[in-house]
């Protein structure tokens, strides 16, 4: 069977959740989506995934709490994407240092 990069979307937005999964399933992705810090550990404590897509500004544990904790556990080799509407140049520094691989400011089309 041939492999399916699996991406995991992170966004307390159902909206952008459901353009990002759709977009990408429409790519030939495989996607799942969580809302939250919770149930993103919840699902990556059972499962791995190829690319985690993870908004900075959520309720509870925002993006940074949780690329940080990423770094530190199992999953630190995935590569993270900050997903953010934050457009500041001190923000997008903020997100590489902590560990993100890539920044992406919202909108976007």
């Amino acid at each position: 069977m041939d492999h399916v990069d699996h991406i995991l979307i992170v966004d307390d937005d159902r909206e952008i959740r459901e353009l990002v999964s759709s977009y990408l399933a429409k790519n030939g992705l495989r996607t799942t989506v969580c809302a939250n810090g919770r149930q993103m550990r919840s699902f990556l404590d059972a499962n791995t995934v190829d690319l985690i897509v993870l908004d900075v500004m959520m309720p509870g544990d925002d993006g940074i709490v949780l690329c940080r904790e990423l770094r530190s556990s199992k999953h630190k080799a995935t590569p993270v994407i900050m997903l953010t509407a934050r457009n500041d140049e001190i923000d997008r520094i903020l997100g590489l240092e902590i560990g993100a691989d890539d920044y992406l400011s919202k909108p976007f089309a």
